[in-house]
């Protein structure tokens, strides 16, 4: 179930994914400003809906996982996601696309906190380490080719690409998804089949730290290996990272929102705007391959309090600056902060976890309430002072600084404890 080989079947399950879904809810925006007339403001609250469904939704999801089982729990959210979008090409109404959106979210609550589980499940630290490394660098790489991408897909294929692109994706993961399981269901039973006193090593693996587990089905947690000592402090540095994540979906899904309003202020078309509005995954990317290869962040206040600051700094200059090459700099540092919160809240969330799915869950449940937050807020201020054009943007700014202040309280009083 947890052999390094039916891992690596599961990080590109997670590749597949991250390009479905970067591609249809990052340009779901530009398709609602030409089909609908979306400006900043309903794209905002559109953004906020989405961060509300996920909050809501994503730890139901890692319980229904860690409850009923992995597998059964990808096969329900590919196949909702895949049936929402294939209604959802059909239709012409502005509710009927909000509506198809919801469900594909829905979906999608039962996607990341499981395959987030299916790696993390059986490791030591040092393979924890490894495997979330892998895990963030493989989604972060498809989510820039998708977001890089994405604007000549949709001016080159059409608007109907922004169902059909997808949908092409989610078939082949629920195809991978059954392979995967009957491999998995096999390995299990091959170990049971074993005569006793035989080793119960998983022929497929090549990880010390994997173990047989009565579940093939994934739905039983398992003990943390014996070599794997909780820091001191993981309470604290797991709270740190639950509030700092949040905060920086609050930015990051305000930032996707407004992109097409960026793009029409810069006269910029779609392709163009895929291009030079991409930077931040490039350099989220990066973050990953870095954080992933150099363990020295690990229970580091100090580099959780810098990227929180500059992601402040940055999303700041990346709303509210109406110069391109401006946009294009803040983006590099905006992307290294994101990439060091999120690996953050990941890394402190299964450190000490013995249910990965309910941790992957409450760790997903964090970034929805983020997407929420932040576009709610910046909705709300354009619709009470519209006369001001960036009142949205400077509403998030100052909620973020008061996520600031949240975070050196978590670690004073962590400190003291």
């Amino acid at each position: 179930m947890f052999s390094r080989r039916l891992k690596t079947g599961y990080l590109v399950l997670e590749g597949l994914n991250s390009f479905a879904v970067v591609y249809y809810f990052y340009y779901l925006y530009f398709f609602m400003q030409k089909e609908h007339g979306f400006g900043n403001k309903d794209n905002l609250t559109l953004a906020a809906l989405n961060g509300a469904t996920y909050a809501l939704f994503a730890w139901f999801g890692g319980r229904f996982g860690q409850r009923f089982g992995y597998f059964r729990a990808l096969k329900v959210g590919f196949l909702v996601m895949a049936a929402a979008l294939a209604v959802g090409s059909q239709l012409k109404s502005t509710a009927g696309h909000i509506t198809v959106m919801v469900v594909t979210v829905f979906g999608m609550s039962f996607t990341w906190p499981t395959l987030e589980a299916l790696v993390s499940e059986g490791e030591s630290r040092a393979g924890l380490q490894h495997m979330l490394g892998l895990y963030n660098v493989v989604w972060a790489a498809t989510a820039s080719i998708a977001s890089f991408t994405g604007g000549v897909m949709l001016d080159q294929l059409g608007l109907p690409s922004l169902f059909y692109v997808p949908i092409g994706f989610l078939t082949l993961q629920v195809v991978l998804t059954f392979w995967l399981e009957a491999r998995a269901r096999a390995a299990g039973q091959r170990r049971i089949e074993r005569p006793a006193g035989a080793s119960l090593q998983d022929p497929d693996s090549s990880n010390e730290a994997s173990r047989p587990t009565a579940a093939a089905s994934g739905s039983a947690a398992l003990s943390l290996p014996s070599d794997h000592a909780i820091h001191p402090r993981a309470k604290t540095f797991q709270r740190l990272a639950w509030l700092a994540n949040p905060f920086a979906y609050i930015a990051l899904n305000t930032t996707i929102a407004i992109i097409p309003g960026v793009a029409a202020r810069l006269n910029l078309s779609t392709t163009a705007a895929g291009f030079f509005c991409s930077v931040w995954c490039f350099a989220r990317f990066g973050a990953f391959w870095t954080l992933w290869l150099w363990d020295g962040w690990h229970y580091r206040f100090r580099w959780l309090l810098v990227a929180y600051v500059v992601l402040v700094s940055t999303f700041a200059a990346i709303s509210m600056v109406p110069n391109l090459a401006v946009i294009v700099t803040a983006q590099v540092l905006f992307g290294a902060a994101i990439g060091l919160m999120y690996y953050s809240s990941l890394f402190y969330s299964m450190d000490a976890s013995e249910t990965k799915g309910d941790h992957g869950g409450i760790h997903e449940s964090a970034i929805g309430l983020g997407n929420l937050a932040g576009p709610a807020i910046g909705a709300a201020a354009l619709q009470f002072l519209p006369q001001f054009p960036h009142s949205g943007m400077v509403a998030v700014s100052l909620l973020l600084l008061g996520g600031l202040f949240g975070l050196t309280a978590i670690w004073r009083a962590g400190g003291t404890s």
